[in-house]
């Protein structure tokens, strides 16, 4: 059996066929990696030809990331089983709904040495707390979970404009073996210890970049867009604070998968896109996934739900205005020109408190 370590990557959306695509390439010139990248393909038709097939022939994700083309050495599987057998490095790269049942059908053809990196840009809020993407893959697999997230728009990338990223990994050695996976001269790698922390920001921001969107669609302006930015900046910091159990260092707010995520995102992410056309045509969030996004999911409309039912159970609607008035946009009729409604809030006192307790039921 061979030594040589193995990469599978678990998705082939945009944002998976991009870290294929750097991937494929860096691993040609590390000599402890075997060349073949697997990527696991959900099978589906274009144009009456199976989309791994086109991949494996024309090196190229048409339907998600048209126009790139992948390395020769990176090879499509339909079977996510199969895909994963003999994979010591595992990227989990799909919408975060579908992460837990796509590690059930794998489990079992996981190797135990395995280590894995969560690429998903989404979070589990529960009226109980929070459950990160690293934290189901180690539960899921048994098997240590690293994160990386930053302002790092698929297609920008793929064109290879210069960007930054954040590696959540909590050993070091670890952490430099996934880095050399990812860090290229266009795609530049930053390590830090606080996992949970590059998770938290770089599914919250997608929430604040539906608030900007709705400020596009509303027509409002620069300075508007940029206050919405900013109180949606210091919600999520007080959202981590409330939710100390899981340490989130404050420096992780000042990394790529902070300040510099929430920006790009706020300007350039499809969560924005898909918000202002909300606005604009009236059509139903579901429906624009369909018609702008060939069905991949909007993650910041599913996690502004979640995060309002966690503020909500806690009676806590009051010191997260934004958030509140997103969630009521998204979910409950509200007129998106809501959004403004009650934003004067005090963010100066904020400090790491323990989360308020859930309010005690009435007989």
């Amino acid at each position: 059996m061979s030594s040589l370590k193995r990469v599978c990557v678990l998705g082939s959306g945009n944002w998976g066929s991009t870290a294929a695509r750097i991937i494929g390439n860096n691993v040609l010139r590390l000599p402890d990696f075997d060349d073949r990248v697997n990527v696991w393909v959900y099978e589906e038709l274009v144009n009456g030809r199976k989309l791994t097939e086109i991949i494996n022939t024309e090196h190229e994700n048409v339907k998600y990331l048209p126009g790139h083309k992948l390395p020769a050495n990176v090879t499509a599987v339909a079977d996510a089983r199969e895909a994963v057998r003999g994979a010591t490095h595992l990227v989990v790269v799909i919408p975060h709904q579908f992460v837990q049942d796509l590690l059930d059908s794998i489990r079992g053809s996981v190797g135990p040495g395995a280590r894995a990196i969560s690429l998903t840009k989404g979070i589990v809020i529960s009226t109980q707390g929070m459950t990160t993407m690293t934290q189901i893959i180690h539960r899921a697999l048994g098997i240590p979970a690293a994160s990386l997230s930053g302002a790092n728009i698929a297609g920008e990338i793929a064109e290879e404009k210069y960007c930054e990223t954040t590696i959540g990994c909590a050993d070091p050695v670890e952490a430099a073996v996934w880095s050399s996976l990812f860090n290229t001269p266009y795609f530049q790698v930053n390590c830090v210890s606080d996992v949970i922390g590059v998770e938290f920001c770089g599914a919250l921001k997608n929430v604040v970049a539906v608030g900007a969107g709705f400020i596009d669609g509303l027509g409002l302006g620069n300075n508007t867009k940029a206050a919405i930015i900013r109180i949606g900046f210091l919600e999520m910091r007080r959202l981590a604070l409330h939710m100390s159990d899981a340490q989130i260092q404050d420096a992780t707010f000042m990394e790529s998968c902070g300040m510099a995520d929430v920006i790009t995102t706020c300007y350039g992410g499809r969560n924005r896109l898909l918000a202002e056309a909300f606005v604009k045509t009236g059509k139903r969030m579901s429906q624009l996934e369909q018609e702008m996004l060939n069905g991949q999911k909007l993650q910041g409309y599913l996690t502004a739900g979640e995060a309002y039912s966690y503020i909500d159970s806690r009676a806590m609607t009051d010191n997260y205005p934004l958030f509140t008035n997103i969630y009521q946009i998204c979910y409950e009729g509200k007129h998106p020109r809501s959004i403004f409604d009650g934003l004067n809030v005090d963010f100066s006192r904020d400090t790491r408190t323990p989360p308020p307790p859930l309010p005690s039921s009435s007989a």
